[in-house]
């Protein structure tokens, strides 16, 4: 028992230290990357199960990975530009401290893209999906749109998550 209570304080000193170091942002970018790992499991999965498993499809998914990573990257750097404007700029006072605003809306659109594919996979592999856990996912999507002040997808972009 007192190595159970041992494990438990370890972790939960872990936690407690990376929540200091990366804050509640931290935590949504290492969620994100858990969904994208779960993702890319699940579909390579639901592809082998169905037959349709292809070497070229897989690094689709992977590049695919990489294009939403690179999307994130540059709204941190939105994020970052626009909090140096506001801390720099003589005569503008906000009554908070800007930190990040587009890359958290960037990653939570991605979690929850990420999800929908990853329930899309679980029906693949078999498993019942209600029909409302999907449109609340739908949703949820369409109200961070919303906040940032836009509505449906791009039409330019994919925003079909690949295996």
């Amino acid at each position: 028992m007192e190595g159970i209570n041992a494990f438990k304080a370890m972790l939960s000193a872990a936690v407690a230290a990376l929540t200091a170091l990366w804050g509640w942002f931290g935590w949504l970018v290492v969620g994100w990357v858990a969904c994208m790992a779960t993702d890319y499991v699940t579909g390579s999965a639901a592809a082998l199960r169905t037959g349709t498993w292809s070497s070229q499809i897989a690094r689709d998914g992977i590049w695919h990975k990489v294009g939403c990573s690179v999307a994130v990257l540059a709204s941190g750097m939105m994020d970052l530009v626009i909090g140096l404007l506001i801390g720099h700029m003589p005569g503008i006072v906000l009554p908070f401290e800007y930190r990040v605003f587009f890359c958290a809306l960037v990653v939570v659109w991605y979690i929850l893209t990420e999800i929908g594919s990853i329930i899309e996979n679980a029906g693949l592999l078999g498993a019942p999906v209600p029909r409302w856990l999907k449109n609340a996912i739908e949703k949820l999507q369409d109200q961070v749109d919303e906040s940032a002040g836009v509505s449906g997808p791009d039409p330019g972009g994919d925003d079909a998550s690949a295996q």
